[in-house]
């Protein structure tokens, strides 16, 4: 069973990830932001990480940047899941690192497949 880290500062938006991740046969692990996920990373592999923006603390951008300096997230899907949609910030994200860019409100099926797709 493939292992997702699940980073957004908001509960509501954790339990619907998780929710819809444990229903589709994932682990979850949950994080409340970068800071909190980069500890639960350094301590344990995860095949994915699924993380918002804009979280108090460390961000997003700035968790997958401090990620991919670890040797084990070097190849590790990295997905953004936000409701920042500007190309902008896209970029930015993939200059971070970003494997994906997923909006919310999010579809559960979507983000199912989309999250297959890149663990396999």
């Amino acid at each position: 069973m493939a292992s997702i880290l699940a980073v957004d500062d908001s509960a509501s938006i954790r339990q619907m990830v998780a929710f819809t991740l444990r229903g589709a046969g994932f682990d979850v692990i949950e994080a409340t932001d970068g800071q909190a996920a980069l500890e639960i990373a350094r301590k344990q592999s995860v095949n994915l990480v699924l993380t918002d923006v804009n979280m108090p603390g460390m961000d997003g951008i700035s968790l997958i940047r401090e990620l991919r300096k670890l040797p084990a997230y070097k190849f590790t899907p990295l997905l953004m899941l936000t409701t920042e949609s500007g190309s902008d910030k896209k970029a930015e994200g993939k200059s971070a690192g970003a494997t994906g860019w997923l909006v919310k409100p999010f579809n559960p099926e979507q983000l199912v497949a989309t999250i297959r797709k890149v663990i396999n």
